[in-house]
């Protein structure tokens, strides 16, 4: 499955996506592809009447050369924000986890962590 919410400012949020179902059969594809994603983007286009504003993670196929041309070439209404490979400030519960255990007690008979 690949989605998409959609915002639109004075609108009802929307959730936009495609499904593709692997049953094994021999040269069937198990995922998305390049045109899979294409595609969904541009129903999304069609169903919301405007430009997108597409904020993306770092899966491998959102990195391939056949997308960034897909995107430079539709830049008039596609704009893409690659999300960082890692960015622990965007992870509430990293940045939670990280300040608490350095100050939490070990229960009595706990093991350090080795290194």
């Amino acid at each position: 499955m690949a989605g998409m919410t959609c915002c639109k400012s004075g609108e009802r949020s929307r959730l936009i996506y495609a499904i593709r179902e692997y049953r094994g059969r021999k040269g069937e594809p198990k995922g998305f592809g390049r045109r899979d994603f294409r595609d969904l983007l541009a129903r999304a286009r069609i169903q919301l009447g405007g430009p997108i504003v597409l904020v993306w993670d770092n899966v491998r196929r959102h990195l391939t050369a056949e997308m960034r041309e897909f995107i430079a070439a539709n830049a008039a209404w596609l704009t893409v924000f690659q999300l960082p490979t890692y960015a622990p400030d965007l992870n509430p519960q990293e940045g939670w986890s990280s300040t608490t255990s350095a100050t939490l007690p070990q229960p009595t008979g706990a093991r350090s962590p080795g290194p």
